[in-house]
């Protein structure tokens, strides 16, 4: 299972105050801090593994230790060695092979990295690409947004060219087009979503369509519930609801299928790092009971926010 079945109920809400389950001690390189996280991927047994940025590196929080993490990758010091990172954007788990595969934004490359203990280096999966998100469906077909070629490609592992699944008609806000296209998620149906973040929404594109539908937002910049603000995690439970890290507008937003507008779940209370607030929510993630996980990206920490039980 590579795009976690989440079941949640239609009315399901979520504590107001997160916790932080990773970081929360300032900008720093040290095992208890991240710097400038962005994307995350949320393991079944509740494990975190982080993208951390101006680190160049991928760390791992286990569940109940939020005290420090691990190194899984990188932390060798920005560079295109095969044993560094350089700006990491976004990682997932192949859960096939058990190894990370990890958008490796500043070297313009997908690269794929063994959890196995002992591990110093990487492989690379795509080179010359200007990738952002990523994600894999069941057949472990992969999924990686250009954000220069405005488009979205599938991929066979071992493949370089891939196939055009969404975008691809250049830059501009027409339905066959996307403007910055960034996350990615991949439902069931192999249906792709993508946060199209200078458009200011996500677009689902089913499989072989030559054009995407907009199902959050689309309505331009700003923070009516109509809209949204340079959105970017994304998350599709088995109901069809879209989730979406609203970063400008320093919420996490709910979108049920065919709305109009979507519902504040977290946040949206200004820029602050209390518990109800954040800073840049970049990445978004649930586990398997529900809990939503939102990386929060200039107070450099991840916040989980619990489901109500009671609903």
């Amino acid at each position: 299972m590579f795009s976690l079945l989440v079941n949640i109920s239609a009315n399901a809400k979520w504590s107001q105050n997160g916790v932080t389950v990773a970081g929360g001690n300032g900008a720093g390189g040290a095992t208890n801090q991240l710097d400038c996280p962005h994307g995350l991927f949320v393991h079944d047994d509740q494990t975190v593994v982080i993208a951390d940025f101006e680190n160049h590196r991928i760390m791992q929080w286990k569940n109940g230790d939020t005290t420090n993490g691990q190194v899984f990758a990188g932390g060798y010091g920005k560079g295109n060695g095969l044993h560094q990172l350089k700006y990491p954007i976004v990682v997932l788990i192949d859960k096939e092979t058990d190894s990370l595969i990890i958008s490796d934004w500043g070297n313009r490359r997908v690269v794929r990295w063994s959890r196995r203990s002992g591990t110093t280096q990487g492989e690379i999966l795509i080179d010359n690409i200007d990738c952002y998100g990523l994600a894999m469906d069941e057949q472990r077909y992969l999924y990686v947004s250009d954000y220069v070629k405005h488009e979205v490609r599938r991929y066979r592992l071992g493949e370089k060219n891939g196939t055009l699944v969404a975008g691809g008609n250049g830059q501009g806000d027409e339905l066959n087009q996307l403007n910055h296209p960034a996350y990615l998620f991949v439902d069931r149906d192999h249906s792709v979503y993508v946060s199209d973040w200078n458009n200011h929404c996500v677009m689902k594109w089913v499989e072989d369509a030559k054009e995407g539908i907009v199902v959050a937002g689309g309505q331009g910049h700003g923070n009516a519930l109509t809209q949204l603000n340079s959105p970017l995690g994304l998350f599709v439970d088995t109901l069809g609801a879209v989730y979406v890290a609203d970063q400008g507008n320093q919420r996490v937003m709910r979108w049920t299928q065919g709305a109009k507008q979507g519902t504040v779940i977290v946040g949206g209370n200004e820029i602050g790092s209390g518990e109800n607030q954040f800073n840049f929510p970049i990445g978004l993630s649930f586990d398997r009971h529900g809990n939503i996980y939102v990386v929060d990206h200039s107070n450099h920490r991840v916040q989980r926010f619990s489901i109500e039980k009671d609903l």
